[in-house]
């Protein structure tokens, strides 16, 4: 008896696996849209070609690139000199060769390797198959194997990990090696150590580090003799703590994180200029002001001074620094001030400069006249000439050519506002001259003499196509054009860019609409707004490879127009634009998309605006929010990922320089919050957030549930456990399934 009720136990536990195991279980079938979602979701590999990366060599004009990676893999070497493109090898003696050192053909029919690094000035090559290493001289292909490194040989050459970058997405941060190549500075017990490349001896470099403030190798920067080093200690002893659950665990573990939260205190950074040998640390005078940022540009090629950009907390103030190693003693080279923001948080301090060689001169983007623009200054900090003028954004700086006196840079200069265009201009502000012609995107590779560069250009409905032009933008050939073939097998159709007015019936906005793959202007169709309209970066994809593409294009699948647009208050457009956001984050942007999408049906019949979803990820989250609590009544469906509700919530150094401290300006941050309107909720709405999020905190989330929940509206919630801002694997499978279900059960397309 006792046998046949475990087994009856047993088989019954198995029924029930078997019925709530989606893996044990036979999964459901796929209707052709939610097949057609999938398959979107992988265009950007759907995209064959259309990209060429440039490695330059030693004559610094021509270089090689690799194409048709792994199957059919060809090197190429480009000669700009001469316009000629061609196989940089002989692919089937390389391959002979490989096959008598291996002892067998390597997969394909093609190159094995599709990276490798000249030796022998040119001469010969080292490259990787299987993990092994091989040396093939050019005139007679007769490899031969490197013998491979011992385990302490690879230890005591290979930089190891510090520590793990805080926010999603951030890199690792690793040891720093020194510019001799005799040395990693790394960080381990609160302290900086040096460890020797030629022994893997390890020396202590400072003592009086202490838990929470501690010494930090990011962005380190070692002298031209590698016998300095910059290091930053960082005092978070103040700052607040916030924890980190670990629920998957088998019994539960919490970590703490340091977060500085708006208006709260804030991590508090010293420079230091360590000598390696004597062990002496010199600290940089960075004036009175305690909450700042810092960024190291570099040195002077002869080690005697160097550079250093710091930011005031609210990023009203930018300086440059020039600064004594031997002293500390640092001297203000050029100050930027703003009454709003100097460009927000999209760049560091020095993000917006570019230095000549011998660091005598540097050229400095600035908004000052509303428009960002080129000036240049010597490093004494004497303007000596504005460059470029007008009423356009300059992009960034591309390269300078200090022999003939060009400055290459990208703007959007056009009537196309958002077009980015090469453009290049003296250095006496003289001979302004746009390079690059189609119309979109272009982004550019320079030859490192600067007679020749690589244009890689395409629009949101044209594929990438890349170009070999002259300095002057002469087209010399077309490397390689994309192939999109297999998108055109799912019917794909190009995607439609509009401009509209923005909610003050005068600004113009621009935007992307995607369509199904079966598009019936005949059809009414729901719509979906995909939004983030953070004040740090456009979110419409304007070029044809962009990830901003993927999910709108996905959704648009599913039976629904969905939409992109960039609202007032985003960058690129002017500072004017951009301060709209300034001290009235969370006011504007809504109306201007409700606006947009009533203009846009106007003049659609197949757009249905009783049928109006909106979905987006961290401040995309927060818009989604902010839409289904101020505009109840045009949105039915939201999907807010891992967003922020409250800006009291939110990380001081992203949120500050936009709305200023919290006590300084409360009325702004309570307008800014949408806990106090959760009772205005009307739709469906399905909150998702990521337990271990550091960039937009999981209690963000339970502060806007706890709101709904007192307010008495009811709200659909997905947690993923132990993920970051960005879920990874079967969790991120599981957040796009859970996004695509959520719209097509309650938008209920035809």
């Amino acid at each position: 008896m006792k046998r046949l009720r475990f087994v009856l136990f047993f088989v019954l536990l198995i029924g029930i696996c078997l019925v709530t195991n989606p893996v044990l279980s036979d999964e459901p079938q796929k209707s052709e849209r939610e097949e057609m979602y999938y398959k979107y979701l992988g265009y950007l590999s759907l995209i064959e070609g259309g990209t060429v990366q440039a490695h330059w060599m030693a004559d610094k004009n021509s270089f090689w690139y690799a194409e048709g990676y792994p199957a059919e893999t060809v090197i190429y070497k480009v000669d700009p000199e001469a316009n000629t493109k061609e196989s940089l090898f002989d692919t089937a003696k390389i391959r002979e060769a490989l096959t008598e050192v291996l002892g067998y053909e390597p997969p394909y029919k093609s190159l094995p390797f599709n990276t490798f690094t000249f030796i022998d000035d040119e001469k010969s090559i080292k490259f990787a198959v299987e993990g092994k290493e091989f040396i093939c001289p050019l005139d007679t292909y007769k490899i031969t194997a490197v013998p491979p490194l011992s385990a302490e040989e690879r230890a005591r050459t290979t930089p190891r990990p510090v520590h793990k970058g805080f926010f999603a997405s951030a890199p690792d941060v690793m040891e720093v090696l020194s510019t001799d190549g005799c040395w990693f500075l790394g960080a381990e017990g609160y302290n900086l150590y040096i460890r020797s490349t030629y022994d893997g001896r390890s020396e202590p470099l400072t003592k009086c580090g202490i838990k929470d403030y501690e010494w930090n190798v990011s962005g380190a920067k070692w002298s031209p003799d590698g016998l300095k080093v910059t290091a930053i200690k960082i005092d978070t002893r103040k700052v607040l703590r916030i924890p980190i659950m670990h629920w998957l665990k088998i019994t539960e573990e919490v970590e703490y994180a340091s977060y500085a939260k708006a208006g709260g205190p804030i991590p508090q950074y010293e420079l230091y200029i360590v000598d390696i040998m004597s062990k002496k640390a010199v600290k940089v005078d960075l004036g009175a002001e305690p909450d700042q940022f810092l960024a190291v540009s570099g040195w002077k090629p002869d080690g005697a001074e160097l550079f250093v950009g710091r930011t005031d907390r609210e990023h009203k103030k930018v300086d440059v620094l020039g600064v004594n190693p031997e002293t500390g003693e640092s001297r203000v080279i050029l100050s930027e001030v703003s009454d709003t923001f100097v460009y927000g948080i999209d760049t560091s301090p020095l993000g917006k400069m570019k230095f000549f060689k011998d660091f005598s001169k540097f050229l400095w983007i600035s908004e000052r006249d509303g428009w960002a623009h080129i000036y240049l200054y010597d490093t004494k900090g004497n303007l000596i000439k504005r460059l470029t003028q007008g009423k356009f954004p300059v992009v960034d700086i591309v390269a300078v050519d200090e022999e003939d006196g060009w400055v290459y840079f990208r703007a959007h200069a056009e009537e196309r506002l958002y077009d980015t265009h090469l453009y290049r201009i003296d250095l006496q502000g003289q001979g302004f001259q746009r390079l690059t012609e189609a119309i979109g995107q272009h982004s550019i590779q320079f030859a490192p003499s600067h007679e020749f560069f690589l244009d890689t250009h395409s629009n949101i409905d044209r594929p990438p196509v890349v170009e070999l032009k002259k300095a002057d933008g002469t087209v010399l050939q077309t490397l390689s054009k994309a192939n999109i073939d297999k998108l055109k097998e799912l019917k794909w159709s190009p995607p439609e860019e509009f401009v509209v007015k923005a909610d003050d019936g005068k600004t113009d906005l621009y935007g992307v609409m995607f369509k199904p793959y079966d598009f019936d202007p005949n059809k009414k169709y729901p719509m979906l707004d995909h939004i983030y309209n953070g004040p740090q970066t456009t979110w419409v994809p304007r070029s044809f490879r962009n990830g901003n593409i993927l999910r709108p294009i996905a959704m648009a699948q599913l039976d629904f127009i969905s939409v992109v647009i960039d609202g007032r208050g985003t960058p690129h457009r002017g500072k004017a634009f951009q301060d709209m956001v300034y001290k009235n984050f969370g006011q504007h942007e809504i109306p201007d998309h409700v606006a947009a999408m009533k203009q846009l049906a106007k003049e659609r019949p197949y757009i249905d605006l009783d049928r109006v979803g909106i979905f987006g990820g961290s401040w995309g989250g927060y818009m989604t929010i902010r839409a289904m609590v101020l505009a109840p009544n045009f949105y039915r469906v939201g999907v807010a990922t891992n967003p922020v509700a409250d800006h009291y919530d939110h990380a001081a150094s992203a949120i500050e320089p936009y709305m200023g401290l919290p006590q300084e300006n409360k009325e702004a941050y309570e307008k800014s919050s949408s806990l106090k309107l959760a009772h205005k909720l009307k739709g469906k709405l399905l909150l998702i957030c990521s337990t271990n999020d550091v960039n937009a905190t999981f209690s963000a989330t339970m502060k806007m549930c706890e709101a709904l929940i007192r307010a008495d509206k009811p709200f659909d919630l997905l947690v993923m456990p132990n993920q970051d801002h960005h879920p990874k694997g079967q969790s991120q499978r599981y957040w796009l399934d859970a996004v695509r279900r959520y719209f097509q059960e309650h938008l209920k397309p035809e």
